[in-house]
């Protein structure tokens, strides 16, 4: 649903530009004139966001921000600046501000930005809700599991959220890396202010500069604007940068500047702005590996290093299955509206048999595509997919007979990793998934055994 905006402007004509043209996009928009007439409008109503411009005649819109943030700190505002006044609205960033627009305003840049303010409006409100519930538990809701391992996770949140220090989280994919990071953020005292997540994986190798640190108008080819990164929106708040591991080497010494010195440069610009954010990364990569690669820094490792969190794999945790299981079956039978009661206890046993290679979130996939299937009000071994029922059937059975003289445990072991590490090309984090293996228990093992490339 979009968002409730408060427009502060003392032209008339601009005032009936933005109304149009935020009224056809959906949103409800009350416009006035002044800053004064503002504050009043703003103590009698609740607006998402409030849409300022910087100069105007009596109260400024830097007075203005001023005065709500005393009201309400999560307060989103937008200035609205003539290209004279940038530094006054740069300023106003450190002091509140969500962001700025400069004079005369683009339609589709006003619309992006008011999208990326929406969006942002929404997850504070997701977090104060989720700091409300952790406050009233000493558990974490969004992490579910009482295995021992997943235990120590919760304790060691609980120790390091109120600190600022970097934290480096550790777990395959699909284990809960993110949820690591937000219930880290959410029990700090930056929860009040940004948490911004990204994927350095997914985006492109030539974008995610700009996406972090931000660029100046003209600094490549479309950059028709000045654009902060989310170093900047997450001023006194916290940034995760999942698959660290794969951001480039170059890009890596920035990082590590930006975590040193407390300051960063945007893409084609000449001034070092300072930053305040924590920075929580996480990887699926044993960083020492790729350091002797010469694929990561090994001073950004150090800095990132400081808080280490490892999440175990599911199947390490086998003990939290019937657990998750039942709370993904109330989530989705919740959602689709479906009278789904729980899971069969010859269902539930095939599920505690499978390895699960994509972890909880393959779980989760699992448990939402039972609820939609099931005939009756409980999932059945019918309700479940194929690969589940064939990771059980060949489990506990062996493709030979023992031979009559025996046979040596170590010479086979040796035989399966050297298979598996030849279907895998040699590459250890795809050999380590076809022996249910960690990478690290691999590793060893193929260093035991002075296994090698031929």
């Amino acid at each position: 649903m979009p968002c409730s905006i408060l427009v502060v402007d003392d032209e008339k004509a601009q005032r009936d530009i933005l109304q149009t043209i935020l009224s056809r996009e959906g949103y409800r928009t009350v416009s006035v004139a002044s800053g004064q007439d503002a504050l009043e409008q703003f103590s009698n109503d609740e607006f998402d966001l409030i849409l300022t411009d910087l100069k105007m005649k009596g109260m400024s819109g830097m007075e203005l921000l001023e005065k709500v943030l005393e009201q309400n700190p999560q307060q989103c505002v937008i200035l609205m600046t003539a290209h004279g006044t940038i530094d006054s609205a740069v300023e106003a960033t450190r002091k509140g501000a969500f962001n700025y627009l400069e004079k005369p305003l683009d339609r589709e840049h006003l619309l992006f930005t008011l999208q990326r303010a929406c969006e942002h409006i929404a997850l504070l409100r997701e977090n104060t809700l989720l700091h409300r519930k952790l406050e009233e538990t000493a558990t974490i809701p969004s992490i579910i599991g009482d295995h021992p391992k997943v235990r120590e996770v919760f304790r060691v949140i609980s120790k390091i959220a109120p600190t600022s220090s970097t934290v480096l989280v550790y777990g395959e994919s699909g284990t809960g890396k993110e949820l690591v990071a937000r219930a880290i953020h959410d029990r700090s005292p930056r929860s009040a202010k940004p948490f911004f997540a990204i994927n350095c994986a997914a985006i492109p190798e030539a974008l995610i500069e700009s996406e972090l640190f931000g660029h100046e108008k003209g600094s490549f080819t479309g950059a028709s604007s000045r654009e902060i990164g989310l170093f900047e929106a997450a001023e006194g708040g916290t940034v995760f940068l999942d698959e660290i591991g794969e951001m480039n080497v170059s890009l890596q010494a920035k990082l590590l500047r930006a975590i040193q010195e407390k300051e960063i440069r945007r893409v084609g610009g000449k001034v070092n702005i300072p930053v305040d954010v924590r920075i929580i990364a996480a990887t699926n990569k044993d960083l020492e590996v790729e350091i002797k690669k010469g694929q990561f820094r090994e001073d950004l490792f150090y800095r990132l290093n400081v808080i280490r969190i490892t999440l175990p794999p599911l199947r390490e945790r086998g003990s939290d299955i019937a657990t998750l299981a039942d709370f993904f079956v109330r989530k989705y039978a919740a959602a689709a509206g479906t009278q789904i009661q729980g899971i069969t206890k010859p269902a539930l046993k095939l599920l505690l048999n499978y390895s699960w290679p994509g972890n909880v979130r393959q779980l989760e996939s699992l448990i939402e595509r039972g609820v939609l299937m099931a005939e009756g009000n409980m999932i059945t071994p019918e309700d479940l997919p194929i690969e589940i029922h064939e990771g059980v059937s060949g489990s506990g059975r062996l493709p030979f007979d023992f031979p009559a003289d025996g046979i040596s445990f170590e010479d086979l072991e040796r035989e399966l990793i050297v298979k598996a590490m030849e279907r895998a090309e040699w590459t250890i984090s795809k050999a380590a998934p076809l022996l249910r293996m960690s990478y690290k228990t691999l590793q060893y093992r193929i260093e035991k055994f002075g296994i090698e490339k031929p």
